[in-house]
């Protein structure tokens, strides 16, 4: 019995994602009773192996060790990325202090993890699904900022950019009709 636990942690310990949902964690140790995977789960926890960020969701490291928009986008728990004005201040195309990290997802939700307080914008499923002008580094996907400006319009037409000359338009353009919105 104490070499699969060991297993269990030890494939804990390899995996790369440090961000878990119960059921990550279920398909990770091939738990299939929920009792087990529960004990399991509060066994971890109280060691020290798992950190609990709420019901259901969990850090293989402290929260003060994830990158706070990798946090956000796996919190969501489907598909969604970094985008409008979280990309477009980190491009310099705006220039106002923003509250929130923002996110585009299948749904609309505003939520908060370890003082970190999240927007999450809902675009159709047909245009969010769209990978053009999203790439993912560190384990984040983050919309380009053309794709960030092709968002941000898609969800304010009349949105104001302040660094304009930061912005490809043509790519843009591109970006919207490949999309389609």
């Amino acid at each position: 019995m104490r070499q699969r636990k060991d297993q269990k942690l030890q494939k804990l310990l390899e995996d790369q994602r440090n961000l878990y949902h119960t059921q990550d964690l279920a398909v990770l140790w091939g738990i299939d009773n929920p009792n087990t995977l529960y004990t399991t789960i509060h066994r971890y926890t109280a060691r020290g192996f798992l950190n609990r960020i709420y019901k259901g969701f969990y850090s293989a490291l402290p929260l003060s060790e994830i990158d706070p928009s990798k946090l956000g986008v796996v919190a969501l728990h489907e598909y969604g990325y970094v985008s409008t004005e979280s990309a477009l201040v980190e491009h310099g195309v705006i220039m106002q202090e923003i509250k929130y990290i923002t996110l585009v997802s299948g749904y609309s939700k505003r939520f908060e993890i370890n003082g970190f307080k999240f927007l999450s914008r809902k675009m159709k499923g047909e245009y969010l699904l769209n990978r053009t002008g999203v790439v993912t580094g560190n384990g984040v996907r983050k919309a380009t900022v053309e794709r960030a400006v092709a968002d941000m319009l898609y969800f304010d037409p009349d949105y104001h950019f302040d660094g304009k000359d930061f912005v490809n338009w043509e790519k843009v353009k591109e970006i919207q009709e490949i999309i389609g919105y």
